[in-house]
């Protein structure tokens, strides 16, 4: 039960923090990349040791891993699997107490150990989610039921073994046996393409001292090392590229208004002065082209004291969406206004200024949409 807590506690807590990490990207290029929640599926096979007293060699067996997973997050997943195949146990030249013959042999027998990983990808947690990264480190931990059977090698070792004490065999079953398990281990992935990777896997098994039939008064474990491929089951982002940059608008030369009429002697009729400043796509810097522009505004306003200005930003509806959009027509009026009050001296009583984004369109044409309209009067 205390392990039980232990891994629980742990979960919740990496589960928060993973829950946090960041879920977009954005390349080189300006391509954006959106994480999606999805199922994976890993096929794996290898080889195990099982820890015992017989030579190294004598305690390898096959070992094979299906896994069933799902990605919440960059960093947190679940991972339902199951391993299985075979355990080997042994003596090498171990010597019973009461008569000292010592005695070399191994024997194997069958399992296979359903569970549930809690797994966390600590690429993803300390370097950010990429999902362009080629390698991967995930961490996971978890456990379930072990059901071993076919333990007859040893059985038929025992009846051999009535005169020489038994050589510990304290614990000896038959039949199928069920009994819970914990793991721990690293996954190394190699991304080969957007929905397939290479795993190298490496995990840490513990079990009951009654599981190799000897007793040792210490836990039994065995050790596995897989390779194979996971295979995510859906797409595992969502990618939206840059727009490609617009060519840039020819120059939109304007018929300078004809001269006002004279005032009437008794009252003297001014009227109002429009501008266009035009920008080129996502850009708020007034070019070298539009500087005579806001020079008619402010000869106008210091030849009529008494008149002033309303400033008002667009963007065309023909890139990007509102919130870039709402951005950019707000940046277009106020790269005005800061020209009109720091590099000409108009006092800021006498401007006024709005912005629109895409939403209105004073133009037929998109890209003249593109603009900061001055009207003063």
């Amino acid at each position: 039960m205390k392990f039980k807590y232990i891994l629980t506690m742990a979960a919740l807590a990496l589960g928060t923090v993973s829950s946090m990490a960041q879920a977009t990207y954005t390349d080189k290029d300006g391509n954006e990349y959106q994480y999606n929640k999805h199922w994976f599926l890993d096929l794996q096979g290898g080889a195990q040791y099982t820890l015992g007293e017989a030579k190294f060699d004598k305690l390898i067996s096959p070992n094979v891993q299906l896994g069933l997973g799902y990605q919440f997050s960059p960093v947190f997943g679940l991972r339902l699997q199951a391993n299985a195949w075979q355990s080997k146990g042994g003596w090498n030249g171990y010597e019973a107490t009461r008569n000292g013959n010592p005695y070399t042999n191994d024997y194997k027998y069958n399992y296979v150990a359903p569970g549930l990983d809690f797994m966390f990808n600590l690429s993803n947690l300390f370097c950010g989610w990429n999902p362009n990264r080629v390698f991967n480190v995930t961490a996971f931990v978890g456990g379930g039921a072990n059901i071993a059977w076919g333990n007859d090698d040893v059985n038929e070792i025992a009846t051999t073994l009535k005169n020489l004490d038994n050589y510990y065999l304290d614990y000896l079953w038959d039949g199928t046996k069920v009994r819970p398990y914990g793991r721990a281990g690293v996954d190394l992935n190699f991304r080969l393409s957007k929905a397939v990777s290479l795993m190298v896997e490496g995990n840490a098994n513990i079990l009951s001292d009654h599981y190799n039939s000897k007793k040792a008064d210490n836990p039994d474990w065995y050790f596995n090392a897989l390779v194979g491929l996971r295979i995510n089951l859906g797409k595992s982002y969502t990618k939206t590229e840059k727009p490609a940059p617009e060519p840039e608008p020819e120059p939109v030369v304007e018929e300078k208004p004809a001269p006002a009429p004279a005032p009437a002697p008794v009252e003297e009729k001014i009227e109002p002065l429009r501008r266009d400043i035009f920008f080129t796509i996502n850009s708020t810097v007034i070019r070298k082209s539009e500087t005579q522009k806001v020079q008619d505004i402010v000869d106008y306003l210091n030849k009529n004291p008494k008149a002033k200005v309303q400033v008002t930003g667009y963007a065309d509806a023909g890139t990007g969406n509102n919130r870039i959009n709402d951005r950019l027509a707000a940046q277009r009026a106020a790269v005005v206004v800061k020209a009109l009050q720091t590099k000409y001296n108009i006092p800021a009583d006498r401007i006024s200024s709005d912005s629109k984004g895409a939403r209105v369109q004073p133009f037929a044409e998109n890209n003249k949409n593109r603009v900061t309209i001055c009207i003063a009067e």
